[in-house]
């Protein structure tokens, strides 16, 4: 390992952020994590005397973060690595989910996100140094009937990620976005908003997909454990890649994807060239 850093994750409470912060905490670096109520901010705290600190702020809060982030550069030393974690999923037919739930998913998926990377980067632009780790999904990839909503979410933060990588390159700052597959957390289960079926037309189509969704809850074959590790791995890389899957289905899923898609590209090549002026 090299010199200790200090890490912002948010969303510590459970999940990847716990296994972040546990991963980071044994490393040897500090870790401050964003928790949404006092008794999780005791729980954190209570991981390591001295290098596990607490705030409270809820991600959708944005006018909260930039004086939050300020505390933090001020109390506990420069921030190194942000990791925006908070999230959670969203299923639901699209037809039959609410617009407010939508909102609701990009207010926390998205916005929160960018929130915390416009508080960062000024203390990251001055320093010329630091990683902003963004956790999105394969579901920044590819998509499954009955996620309209949080693959949209997910796709957003990649685009996002990947045009402030551009951005903030010359100023020695990197961008990676993290994509996990499908690991034991709590993803599933309980941080799982699902939207009420109504219409019979989908049943035949989704009715199976949430059935095995919350059949194979807590038996997913990502380590959380594990992606902490890949995590520790990639915050020491000289040159980190923008975009990072992490999980054997991931892989094999997003690499069908970007074949299929190649392939759809080729078959209407002559129709997409039809539109240039002659």
């Amino acid at each position: 390992m090299s010199d200790p850093k200090i890490f912002l994750i948010t969303g510590v409470s459970s999940g990847f952020g716990r296994a972040f912060a546990q991963a980071a905490l044994a490393a040897g670096h500090t870790v401050v994590g964003t928790v949404r109520d006092a008794a999780a901010r005791t729980a954190f705290t209570a991981l390591h005397p001295t290098r596990a600190r607490a705030i409270l702020l809820d991600v959708t809060d944005t006018d909260a973060m930039a004086p939050a982030v300020a505390m933090v550069e001020h109390e506990v030393g420069p921030i190194a690595v942000l990791v925006n974690n908070a999230g959670y999923g969203h299923e639901g037919i699209l037809e039959e989910s609410p617009l407010a739930e939508m909102r609701r998913q990009f207010e926390v998926n998205v916005f929160g996100a960018v929130a915390m990377i416009q508080a960062v980067l000024p203390f990251l632009r001055q320093r010329r140094a630091g990683h902003i780790v963004n956790i999105t999904s394969m579901g920044g990839f590819i998509t499954m009937p009955g996620l309209a909503y949080y693959c949209g979410s997910k796709f957003a933060l990649e685009g996002v990620s990947e045009a402030l990588a551009k951005e903030v390159r010359d100023l020695g700052i990197r961008v990676t976005a993290v994509a996990p597959g499908s690991f034991r957390t709590d993803w599933a289960g309980r941080s799982m908003v699902r939207s009420a079926r109504a219409i019979a037309d989908y049943d035949r189509l989704f009715d199976p997909v949430r059935q095995a969704r919350e059949e194979k809850s807590g038996r997913q074959a990502g380590d959380p454990a594990k992606a902490a590790q890949a995590l520790l791995t990639l915050i020491e890389v000289h040159a980190p890649p923008l975009h990072l899957l992490l999980g054997t289905d991931a892989l094999v899923l997003v690499r069908d994807k970007l074949t299929a898609m190649e392939a759809e590209i080729t078959a209407w090549e002559d129709l997409t060239r039809s539109t240039d002026f002659a």
